[in-house]
């Protein structure tokens, strides 16, 4: 019966992993490792072009998407990725909640304003209650998705990464438990430094619930509240 119960539970949540790799420099130049073919490489990283990965890994299906852009990957960026695999994958209006784990970095903070309005917009469009559980300091390591990252680098290991197309191509050609990640580039450039004004955010956070005591780390998204908090915010600006 408990197990049985578990289940139910389990049918009605989707489990994501998320989180953003360190830029990748995009040039002829060695970044250490060994390749299975000679490779001639520039000592220094000239040039200013880079790629940087956000991934997303369902626990359930134990599967990977990977997003790329070649600019910084900011709130809206993150938010964005995430509605596009909510409705991509038939999650939107299904009644299924999203527990998402994350580290509780700049982008994606439950203290970051422009993330959680987004975040309280994404519940109520798609009638979806958000769990966002973070991983505390120094405990990263525990994200499922560090994982892909590591295989990533050992896919590539030495090899010269000259173009975006490169690493595209060995994102898409790279195995996390015997399956190949759907990579996606995203060629939309995004204003960083977007705040919320505290006068808003606090018609915005009538919309989250944050556990006692783990105000930071565990915070409920409830669509109900979330539209409620959107009428106000209305009223607030007109």
């Amino acid at each position: 019966m408990i197990e049985d119960s578990i289940n139910d539970v389990k049918h009605f949540i989707v489990r994501l992993s998320i989180d953003t790799k360190d830029r990748v420099k995009i040039g002829e130049f060695s970044r250490g490792g060994e390749s299975r073919v000679t490779v001639e490489a520039y000592d220094h990283d000239f040039g200013d072009k880079y790629a940087v990965p956000f991934g997303i890994y369902n626990f359930k299906d134990k599967t990977v998407e990977i997003y790329i852009s070649e600019t910084k990957v900011t709130a809206d960026f993150i938010v964005d990725c995430l509605e596009e695999y909510w409705v991509s994958h038939g999650y939107s209006n299904s009644g299924k909640k999203l527990l998402l784990n994350a580290d509780n970095g700049p982008e994606n903070s439950s203290q970051r304003t422009q993330f959680m309005k987004r975040m309280v917009e994404f519940s109520a469009e798609y009638n979806t209650e958000v769990i966002l559980a973070y991983y505390p300091p120094y405990h990263s390591k525990y994200n499922p998705v560090e994982r892909i990252w590591g295989a990533l680098e050992q896919h590539w290991n030495g090899d010269l990464l000259d173009t975006t197309e490169t690493v595209i191509k060995y994102a898409q050609s790279m195995t996390y438990d015997k399956k190949h990640p759907i990579v996606t580039l995203i060629d939309k450039v995004y204003e960083t430094g977007v705040k919320v004004s505290k006068k808003v955010m606090r018609v915005y956070e009538k919309a989250l619930d944050r556990m006692a005591g783990l105000e930071k780390w565990f915070v409920r998204i409830l669509p109900d509240k979330c539209r409620e908090a959107l009428s106000n915010y209305r009223i607030v600006v007109t």
